[in-house]
């Protein structure tokens, strides 16, 4: 994401004065008491004393009545009127930013400073603070926790939790990047009848081949698939969400590299597209969605592996079995070995020179 994107709008702080002292400078050259304008323009000595205080703003028909005492255009008192609002806010605002500040710590900043989300040298920790939230697409911390700390559509390491900062910056990554990828209409029908070209790919060895095929061919049935390396603390796999009815996100962040890890978790990311609603939300939380993430383990592994070819998962007892095996069934090697050291046919240390391990760099695609 470019880090100057919002240049054009950035906020330069400078000291904005009240429209009510260009109107007092105003009344004492034209020699005006306040109560004079009040009877001039309708308005009581108590509200033009307001206004001049600061107080009370000038609407956009006080401005009309000023025009015509004053003889300064009502467009001038309306953007001094706006400009004033709008410094006095931005204040209030630099202030509510300086009680977050140790909000910070919980973020990877490091992390989205290094792949130009946010700027390395910002004036102060405010300044940081307020890219932070541009980043996110929210107006402050309070709005982040609605948006970023409620149950979203991951999966995580059953082995680890989680770090919410590091979830939230991965998760926003990815929909930074999907919005730059255009996707025809979402369709559960087309997206199935892809499956079989998908799985396919598994047998080619390099992403570079594959990969970008993978994109385009989602992106034809309304996914849109972002590969982004994980942020330390996140632990994900991969997530399956929702940007729009029509357009869903298959993110998948490549942790453990071995291929194996990464067709499943890409099955499994579309296995909660076709079953799921739109409307679910997937945590890994296995006393409340075990059913629903298990259903989507089970769509990757019969997707991957047909039952009707698990029976001689057994008699796979060395290298060259293997190899025979998945060509047959037409997946690669690496495949078959992860399934034989998940259901503990074989141990972990074995077959791993069947697998391969991908290397995507944040702007792969």
């Amino acid at each position: 994401m470019a880090t100057n994107s919002g240049e054009k709008y950035r906020y330069k702080p400078e000291i904005i004065l009240p429209p009510g002292e260009t109107l007092s400078e105003r009344l004492e050259e034209i020699g005006m008491t306040q109560a004079e304008l009040a009877a001039r323009t309708g308005l009581s000595t108590k509200h033009v004393n307001q206004i001049i205080r600061g107080y009370a703003p000038i609407t956009s028909e006080t401005a009309l009545r000023l025009e015509h005492a004053t003889r300064i255009p009502a467009r001038v008192w309306n953007n001094l009127e706006i400009a004033y609002r709008d410094y006095a806010s931005r204040q209030e605002e630099e202030a509510r930013f300086a009680q977050d500040i140790g909000w910070l710590a919980e973020l990877p900043v490091r992390e989205l400073i290094k792949r130009g989300h946010i700027k390395k040298k910002p004036a102060n920790s405010v300044a940081q603070l307020r890219e932070v939230c541009q980043f996110f697409g929210v107006a402050n911390r309070a709005a982040w926790e609605v948006m970023w700390h409620k149950p979203t559509a991951y999966r995580t390491s059953k082995a680890f939790a989680s770090n919410p900062g590091a979830v939230a910056a991965w998760l926003r990554i990815g929909e930074i990047k999907a919005a730059e990828l255009e996707c025809k209409p979402f369709s559960r029908v087309e997206l199935k009848g892809i499956l079989a070209d998908l799985r396919a790919m598994t047998c080619i060895t390099d992403p570079k081949k594959w990969f970008p095929k993978l994109v385009r061919m989602c992106a034809d049935v309304g996914v849109a698939v972002v590969a982004e390396p994980e942020i330390q603390g996140a632990r994900i796999n991969g997530a399956a969400r929702w940007l729009t009815p029509d357009k869903a996100l298959v993110q998948l962040s490549l942790r453990h590299k071995w291929s194996d890890i990464f067709w499943f978790t890409f099955f499994h990311e579309i296995g909660h597209l076709l079953l799921h609603s739109k409307k679910d939300t997937f945590i890994n939380d296995p006393d409340i969605h075990s059913g629903v993430e298990q259903e989507a383990d089970g769509f990757a592994s019969q997707l991957l592996i047909k039952r009707k070819h698990e029976a001689e998962l057994g008699t796979l007892a060395t290298h060259a079995d293997v190899k025979k095996f998945a060509k047959r069934i037409g997946v690669a090697p690496g495949i078959v070995v992860g399934r034989l050291q998940h259901e503990k046919r074989w141990p972990y240390n074995r077959g791993n020179d069947l697998k391969q391990q991908f290397h995507f760099s944040s702007d792969h695609h």
